[in-house]
Formats: C-alpha cells, sequence, structure tokens
C-alpha cells in the first residue's frame, strides 16, 4: 500500500525475535528450555521470558545465541529492532511532539 507521501507503507506486524528463536532454533533441535538455557548459560526464567515475548532481546542475549546456536546475532537484534519499531509506529498517534521549525 502507498501512503499519501509516496512511499510503501507494509501492513505486516514483525513477529518477536524469540518466536523465532523458539521455533527455529529451540524445537527443532529438540531441545527444553531448561536444556536451552544451560547451553546459554542463562536462568531458565530468563529464556522463557523471550521466548515467549515478555522480554526484549538483548545484544548479550544475542550474542549468547549465536556462540551457541550459529544463529547470527545481526539478524536477531535487526528483528528486535524491527518488531520494537512496528510496535512504537502503531502507538504514533499516543506521542504528540511539534515538528521543529528552525529561525
Amino acid at each position: 500500500m502507498v501512503n499519501d507521501n509516496g512511499s510503501i507503507k507494509i501492513r505486516m506486524t514483525p513477529s518477536h525475535p524469540g518466536d523465532f528463536v523458539r521455533t527455529e532454533v529451540i524445537e527443532e533441535l529438540g531441545l527444553s528450555v531448561k536444556r536451552a538455557a544451560e547451553i546459554l548459560g542463562v536462568r531458565r526464567a530468563t529464556l522463557s521470558d523471550l521466548l515467549n515475548a515478555n522480554a526484549s532481546l538483548s545484544p548479550e542475549m544475542a550474542l549468547r545465541i549465536e556462540k551457541a546456536f550459529d544463529v547470527n546475532m545481526d539478524m536477531l537484534l535487526r528483528m528486535q529492532a524491527w518488531h520494537d519499531a512496528s510496535r512504537m509506529r502503531a502507538r504514533e498517534s499516543e506521542v504528540s511532539v511539534q515538528r521543529y521549525q528552525p529561525a
């Protein structure tokens, strides 16, 4: 869809990177959350929060996932940024800021 200013607007809501890690890494390898947390060196609750989209993916967690499972850290962080930007864009009307006009 093309919006008023001529740019293309994508109506796709990106999934949380935790969804990707759960389905494409943890489940694909047949790991339990407990075992995956042990491999990553984090608490089970910490990993569970990420996998259930209750926590954002931190750069440290992305690096741990890359080192343990050979999933590109930069790709995971781009997924998180896209997810965050999409959620903020959906709330755009809640942010009231006037455009700066230089004198």
